[in-house]
């Protein structure tokens, strides 16, 4: 028996695939769109942005921690800062036994007193040597005019040879004494030529004298060479403190900056002056920072380590090196969000402007980077106190 098959009746059956294949399509067309319009939108997301920028979070704020030591032994007797606290130049913070210094001082002020009285003396000597010096010469002629007159006498029987003979003799005796006042003259002028009493070698000796002691006096109150806030205070009350022991360290918040490790591939384009986006992890990204890259490294991190890596050796494996670039921020906003030390910062650098230099040009102005004018003041004070003691020791009519 032969069956027949209907074309027909197979039709209904393979039906089916064809939508099935038809949403494949679509489905790859769109994935195939959706990787293209990505890709798209990555190259130019590369183009217009990311290719100008280069980024880290291996950044940390950096700052001058300023060492508070001693510039003379000393016992403590007061602590007048502590942790936390903020300070201005020149305040207090430490108070020495100044019973020793305040000795010396005295001595010294004696000392100086005494010296300018006995320069007073010097210049005295010159003026009483001159007198003497006239009168020694006045001595001298009037001897020769003896001996002249005297000796066409003698001849005519007037003067005896015995009286001539005084007389010259008399004559050898001013000559001697005319010598040694002028000697003694010479000596007087030698302590004060060519000099005024402040001047005077004896007198600024003792004035250098005076001026240490002045300055021991004042340096048993340690003062803050700079503003900024309190760290780390070591010092403890009734210790025994030496010069170069560190007390306690002092950091000006407004002069930090932040060090950024960028790999070494990141740094082709990176130029000093370029701009740069910080955020804090303290604040978020709720606080951006502006700021501008101020040095490039000079080395890697590993290359200026107190052990530095040894690489020819024969297990080696590259790895990609980090070389710290300097960012300097902006004093205001460091005002209104103040950062410590040690803290997480996000950089972000446009590089897109490489006009700038890679390595800093030679400063042409010769003003000191960090300066303090705290320790002035006490030297123009020694100074002072100097005059003061010469002037009220001359005499009364060279005061007026």
């Amino acid at each position: 028996m032969t069956s027949k098959i209907n074309p027909e009746a197979s039709t209904p059956a393979a039906a089916p695939a064809a939508p099935k294949n038809s949403k494949r399509k679509r489905a790859l067309g769109i994935v195939a769109l959706l990787v293209i319009v990505g890709a798209i939108a990555w190259l130019a997301y590369y183009l217009m942005y990311a290719r100008w920028h280069q980024d880290t979070d291996d950044a940390y704020v950096q700052g001058n921690v300023v060492a508070i030591v001693p510039q003379t032994s000393g016992t403590v007797i007061s602590i007048d800062a502590d942790d936390g606290m903020k300070v201005e130049a020149g305040q207090t913070l430490v108070h020495l036994d100044a019973n020793d210094a305040q000795v010396a001082y005295d001595q010294s002020v004696a000392n100086l007193a005494g010296t300018v009285r006995q320069v007073r003396g010097f210049y005295s000597s010159v003026d009483a040597g001159q007198s003497d010096l006239r009168a020694r010469e006045v001595a001298v002629a009037q001897a020769r005019a003896d001996v002249a007159r005297r000796s066409g006498l003698v001849a005519s029987g007037a003067v005896s040879s015995e009286e001539l003979a005084h007389a010259r003799d008399v004559l050898a005796s001013a000559e001697a004494a005319l010598g040694s006042s002028r000697g003694n003259l010479s000596r007087s002028r030698a302590l004060v030529d060519a000099t005024t009493l402040s001047k005077q070698p004896q007198v600024q000796v003792a004035a250098s004298q005076l001026r240490q002691a002045y300055l021991n006096l004042q340096r048993s109150a340690i003062v803050a060479p700079v503003s900024g806030y309190v760290a780390k205070r070591q010092v403890q009350l009734g210790q025994r403190v030496q010069p170069g022991t560190t007390l306690m360290t002092i950091v000006p918040l407004e002069q930090v900056w932040v060090e950024a490790n960028f790999k070494e591939t990141q740094l082709g384009h990176m130029r000093i002056g370029q701009p740069v986006e910080v955020h804090s992890d303290l604040y978020g990204s709720d606080v951006e920072y502006n700021g501008k890259i101020a040095a490039l490294g000079l080395g890697t991190g590993s290359s200026f380590s107190l052990l530095p890596a040894q690489n020819a050796s024969g297990n080696w494996i590259k790895i990609v090196q980090r070389v710290p670039v300097r960012i300097e921020l902006d004093p205001k906003q460091l005002a209104e969000h103040p950062l410590r030390l040690g803290l997480s910062m996000s950089v972000d650098v446009t590089v897109r402007d490489q006009a700038g230099p890679s390595l800093a040009l030679a400063r042409k102005d010769v003003k000191p980077i960090l300066a303090t004018l705290a320790y002035q003041r006490q030297l123009a004070d020694a100074d002072a106190l100097i005059a003061r003691i010469i002037e009220s020791n001359l005499p009364a009519s060279a005061r007026n």
